[in-house]
C-alpha cells in the first residue's frame, strides 16, 4: 500500500517533472521562474502586501530588462560576437530584484547604467569563453564603488519567499547544484542567526527574519550557481559557497575615499569569482572541428581539437557553444560527456532525432576546420584514484558515453581493472563504442530486446545478454553478486536513473554516483 500510494506516485511525478524541465534550457527556465516572481511582486504591490507601488515595479522592470537586452545587443555588435538574448534577460531581471524600484528619471538612469555595465562585463571580462564575474553582481558592485547607488535586495521579503523557494527548487532540480546552494544557505543562515541572536532577537524571530528578510535563497539559487563562473569540481564549488557565505554574512566596513564599502552578497560573490579564477577556471576556448561520423542510426560523433591542449578527467563533460542564425528556444549551448581519453582529441556523441534542435542541425553540418567554443570542462563523475577498487557501471542509452572515456583511459593505462558494465539499449546495434568496451576487458551485461549477433563486434564470452528494454529490478543483484562491494556509477535519463537507483539500493548498494542526462 505504501509503495502504491507514496513511492509510485512520487516516481511518476518526478519523471513527468524531469520530462518538462528537460525540454527547456537552463537559461529559459531561469527566465520563466524570475519572470513569474516579478509578475507576482507586481500583484503584491497592487494589493498593498509589498511596499512598492505597482507603477514603480513595472517601470523598473521594463527599464532593467530593456537596458540589459539592448546594451547586450550593442556590445555584441561592437565585439562581433553573438548576442545571448536570454542571458541578457536574466541579468536585467536580477538587477530588477537587486536595485530599489522607482519611476523617477535619476533612479531609472542608474538602473539602466548598472545593466549596461553588467552586460559589458560579459564581453570584456572573459577567460576562455567564461565570465570572470557574475554580471549582475559586478554591475551592482561597480555602481556601489562609484558611489552612485547600491543594491538593496528588496526581493528579500517574506511575501516573496515562497515563490522564490518553489521556483528555486525547479532550477536546482534542472541544474543539479542543490548541494552547493544548500551549503551556502546553511552557512550564511548560521552566521546571520548568530548576529541576530547576539543583537537580542529570540531564536524563532531570528530565524524568520533571516529567511524572510535576507536574500539567502534567492542569492544561492539565481546568482551563486551561475554556470559560467563556477569551478569544475564539486569540492571546489562547496569551498566557494562557504567562502562567499562568510564574506556575505560577517559584517565589515572599508572606507575607500568618500565611499564606504560594506558587507553585501554581491561583493561576496565577486570575491568568490576571483577565488575561482585563481584556482584556474577550466574553459577550453576555441575548438576546431576535426571530423564527424555516424556511430549508429541517429547517433553522431564529433571530434574536436582545442587550440591549447587542456587536461580533463575521464567522465567529465564539456559545454560546447555553437552560435548560429535562427537559433530555436533551446539555445546555442549544450553539455556533452567526453568520450575520449585524456591526451587525445576531444570526442562527443549525441543523438540526432528527425526533428532535431537548431543547435544539433547546425553542429552536424559543420565541416572540418570550422570552429566552435568550449566554455566549460567540469564534472565529478570520475573514477576512484585507487585502481584496485572494483567498479560497477550502469548505463541507459547514451548514458554510456561517460563510461567510454573511463574505459578508454583504463585500456590506455595498460593496467586492467575489475569492471562490470550493465547497459540497456533499444537494440544491440546501439551498443556504442563496442570495440572500446571489448578492449577495456570489462565484463558487459547487455539488456536489449535484440539478439547477441546484432552487436557491431564479436562479443567476448564474458558478455551476457538479457531480453528487455529496461533493466529489471532484480537483474543487478542476480548478475553482480558483489555489487555492494563495488564503486557504483549510474548514468542515463532521469526516470531510468531513479528506477535503477532503487534496484541498486535493494541489492545492498549504499553509495551511488549518478550522471543524469536531460533531453534537449
Amino acid at each position: 500500500m505504501i509503495d502504491l500510494l507514496l513511492v509510485r506516485p512520487w516516481a511518476w511525478f518526478t519523471a513527468r517533472l524531469d520530462a518538462v524541465l528537460g525540454r527547456m534550457t537552463m537559461y529559459r527556465l531561469v527566465v520563466v521562474v524570475l519572470g513569474v516572481v516579478a509578475a507576482w511582486s507586481v500583484v503584491l504591490g497592487a494589493t498593498g502586501t509589498l511596499f512598492f507601488a505597482p507603477r514603480d515595479l513595472l517601470v523598473s522592470l521594463a527599464v532593467a530588462v530593456t537596458a540589459a537586452y539592448v546594451s547586450n545587443r550593442l556590445w555584441s555588435v561592437l565585439w562581433r560576437t553573438p548576442a545571448r538574448g536570454e542571458s541578457a534577460l536574466i541579468t536585467g531581471l536580477l538587477l530588477f530584484f537587486l536595485m530599489w524600484p522607482a519611476s523617477d528619471a535619476k533612479s531609472l538612469g542608474l538602473l539602466a547604467m548598472a545593466a549596461a555595465v553588467a552586460t559589458l562585463s560579459k564581453f570584456v571580462l572573459r577567460w576562455r569563453g567564461r565570465h570572470v564575474f557574475n554580471p549582475a553582481a559586478l554591475g551592482a558592485v561597480v555602481m556601489m564603488l562609484t558611489g552612485l547607488t547600491g543594491a538593496v535586495w528588496w526581493v528579500a521579503t517574506p511575501s516573496l519567499l515562497v515563490p522564490v523557494l518553489l521556483g528555486g527548487l525547479l532550477v536546482l532540480r534542472r541544474t543539479g547544484r542543490t548541494v552547493m546552494a544548500l551549503v551556502y544557505v546553511v552557512v550564511a543562515l548560521a552566521l546571520t542567526l548568530w548576529r541576530l541572536v547576539d543583537a537580542g532577537y529570540g531564536a524563532g524571530t531570528a530565524f524568520s527574519t533571516a529567511m524572510g528578510s535576507y536574500p539567502l535563497v534567492f542569492f544561492a539559487v539565481f546568482m551563486l550557481t551561475e554556470p559560467l563562473t563556477l569551478p569544475g569540481r564539486r569540492w571546489q564549488r562547496l569551498v566557494e559557497a562557504v567562502v562567499v557565505a562568510v564574506v556575505a554574512s560577517v559584517p565589515f566596513t572599508w572606507h575607500l575615499g568618500a565611499v564606504d564599502i560594506r558587507t553585501s552578497p554581491e561583493l561576496a560573490l565577486v570575491v568568490g569569482n576571483l577565488l575561482v579564477l585563481a584556482t584556474g577556471a577550466r574553459g577550453l576556448g576555441r575548438l576546431e572541428i576535426v571530423a564527424q561520423r555516424d556511430l549508429a542510426p541517429g547517433v553522431r560523433e564529433v571530434t574536436l581539437r582545442p587550440g591549447t591542449p587542456r587536461t580533463f578527467l575521464p567522465g567529465q563533460f564539456v559545454d560546447v557553444d555553437v552560435p548560429h542564425h535562427g537559433a530555436d528556444s533551446r539555445g546555442t549551448r549544450r553539455t556533452f560527456s567526453l568520450t575520449s581519453a585524456p591526451g587525445e582529441d576531444l570526442t562527443i556523441a549525441f543523438r540526432v532525432p528527425e526533428r532535431a534542435s537548431s543547435y544539433k542541425r547546425a553542429l552536424v553540418t559543420l565541416e572540418p576546420g570550422s570552429a566552435v567554443r568550449g566554455t566549460t570542462v567540469a564534472g565529478d563523475f570520475v573514477l576512484p584514484h585507487d585502481p584496485d577498487v572494483p567498479l560497477l557501471l550502469v548505463a541507459g542509452g547514451l548514458g554510456l558515453t561517460p563510461f567510454v572515456s573511463q574505459l578508454r583511459s583504463i585500456a590506455a593505462s595498460g593496467r586492467p581493472r575489475d569492471v562490470v558494465l550493465v547497459c540497456s539499449v533499444s537494440s544491440p546495434a546501439e551498443v556504442l563504442y563496442a570495440d572500446v568496451l571489448v578492449a577495456s576487458g570489462a565484463r558487459v551485461v547487455v539488456v536489449s530486446p535484440g539478439a547477441r549477433d546484432e552487436l557491431p563486434v564479436e562479443a567476448p564470452v564474458s558478455w551476457s545478454f538479457h531480453p528487455g528494454r529496461q533493466i529489471p529490478p532484480e537483474l543487478i543483484g542476480r548478475v553482480v553478486h558483489d555489487a555492494p562491494q563495488r564503486a557504483v556509477y549510474l548514468s542515463g535519463p532521469p526516470a531510468m536513473v531513479d528506477a535503477v537507483r532503487g534496484s541498486l539500493r535493494a541489492a545492498g548498494v549504499r553509495r551511488i554516483r549518478t550522471d543524469v542526462f536531460f533531453g534537449y
